[in-house]
């Protein structure tokens, strides 16, 4: 049965999922179902497909949709959100209501590169909105790194007003913790709805962020558990204690956020950790050498003696 559809309330990790592929590059479908069970067992609270760490560009339209409905399948009430942007609008509509059609909670779009001003960035989600209809929850994928479009608050609360099936912010500006406490502060305005702001950018500004009024975390670090954790102790009103735990992981936080290269360490640590077979990408990818597992080894050895220290268990490899 279908999750529920998403809305302004959604909160905790919606895990950017990896798309496994054996070492042929064909999609591993066996590993998706290892993969997700791997997600759940972690405590996630959604997954986000399809993401640009989820190398959607390298899929086609068929393997997509096999993605996404393997997932489904098997995430039980778990709500999954779909990244559906593309370059040409009938595109996006088409595969984001083939998505909903297989139970997904929603779509994130990002806005198309090359866009110009406050007036063309309205103009292209009011587009979008008028193309998927009001029935379709939207995230917008607020990422200027990739897409080159940066996102002004006013125009973000403008879209909020006029368009209720807007029902998140993925929030992935850098830096970026000014522009979440502007959003926060803009929703106190009278009749303005608080919509769900998650964010991005692997985690590396996590406490930060929960702290600016973020709802939780839509990344995909390889410790999931990690950001489970954290989200659950600062929603009980243990901000230090949350921020004690983070800090034992975030050397291999930062280590994953290396550009060009930290897909390749990500899908290196689910494989250790058994959530997937193989560690491949498929071309154009990068990949290790000795030396970058080496320190990979080094960086995981340190982790688990910081863990042991405080107390806490987190073994490498999936129960």
């Amino acid at each position: 049965m279908a999750a529920k559809r998403l809305d302004e309330s959604a909160t905790g990790v919606f895990i950017i999922a990896a798309t496994p592929f054996t070492d042929n590059g064909a999609v591993d479908y066996d590993s998706i179902d290892s993969l997700t069970d791997f997600y759940i067992r972690s405590g996630v609270h959604g997954f986000t497909l399809l993401g640009m760490m989820g190398e959607a560009h390298k899929l086609s339209a068929e393997e997509s949709l096999g993605v996404v409905r393997r997932v489904i399948a098997r995430a039980g009430d778990r709500q999954v959100i779909v990244g559906t942007s593309h370059a040409g609008i009938d595109n996006l509509r088409r595969l984001s209501h083939e998505v909903m059609s297989a139970g997904a909670a929603g779509v994130m779009v990002a806005p198309t590169p090359g866009l110009k001003g406050d007036d063309g960035l309205y103009g292209y989600y009011a587009q979008v909105f008028a193309a998927l209809g009001p029935n379709v929850p939207v995230v917008f994928q607020d990422y200027p790194q990739a897409t080159s479009v940066f996102l002004p608050v006013p125009v973000f609360g403008r879209l909020v007003d006029d368009f209720p099936q807007l029902v998140m912010l993925k929030h992935e500006d850098c830096p970026g913790l000014n522009k979440i406490t502007r959003v926060r502060e803009d929703e106190k305005r009278p009749g303005r709805r608080r919509v769900s702001i998650l964010v991005g950018n692997g985690g590396l500004y996590y406490v930060q962020e929960l702290r600016r009024g973020a709802d939780g975390a839509m990344t995909g670090f390889a410790w999931p558990e990690m950001l489970v954790q954290v989200h659950a102790l600062f929603a009980s009103g243990k901000a230090e204690e949350a921020e004690d735990l983070y800090d034992l992981y975030l050397p291999l936080v930062r280590h994953e956020q290396q550009p060009g290269m930290g897909l390749a360490l990500r899908k290196e640590v689910l494989r250790r950790r058994g959530a997937i077979r193989s560690a491949r990408q498929r071309a154009p990818g990068s990949s290790l050498g000795a030396t970058d597992l080496a320190e990979l080894d080094n960086l995981i050895r340190r982790l688990e003696r910081r863990l042991a220290a405080a107390g806490r268990s987190s073994p490498l490899a999936a129960e």
